[in-house]
């Protein structure tokens, strides 16, 4: 492949508070879906919206540990309102993939791409995918300990 309109990118959204091995499974399973992975850190609101909390670790410092991430090729701020996807129609990705506990981002992120036309660059829809579990029962982020 020639130059960087030609690789193929995938895009994950998360809050990363902390980067586990479930997270490295997420990201070693959106590799083998195409050439560049790209992760959206949801910000510090996003979090508390959605999980009733702040995070531990701050945006900034959310953002440099996914960057040193070897499988990781680039990391960026969610947007501060929820359901726009602004940052998704930036990044341009070929394919988003979910991780498995992601349902309502799925719902979300479906209907979000019903309403939005095509790409006349691109001619194509981006492609949804489901990541299987790395042992859920034992690394999932609530369930680990400060």
């Amino acid at each position: 492949m020639s130059g960087n309109s030609q690789k193929k990118k995938v895009v994950v959204f998360g809050i990363f508070d902390g980067v586990h091995d479930g997270h490295r499974d997420l990201f070693s399973q959106a590799k083998a879906l195409g050439d560049e992975v790209i992760v959206i850190v949801g910000r510090d609101e996003t979090a508390e919206k959605l999980k009733g909390k702040k995070p531990k670790y701050s945006e900034d410092e959310r953002i440099k540990m996914l960057r040193a991430e070897p499988l990781v090729d680039d990391a960026l701020l969610g947007d501060t309102e929820l359901s726009t996807y602004t940052v998704l129609v930036r990044c341009n990705p070929d394919v988003v993939c979910l991780g498995y506990d992601q349902d309502e981002l799925e719902g979300d992120l479906r209907q979000w791409l019903v309403l939005r036309p095509l790409d006349s660059t691109r001619g194509k829809q981006i492609e949804l995918r489901r990541a299987k579990p790395y042992k859920a029962d034992a690394l999932h982020s609530s369930l680990l300990t400060d």
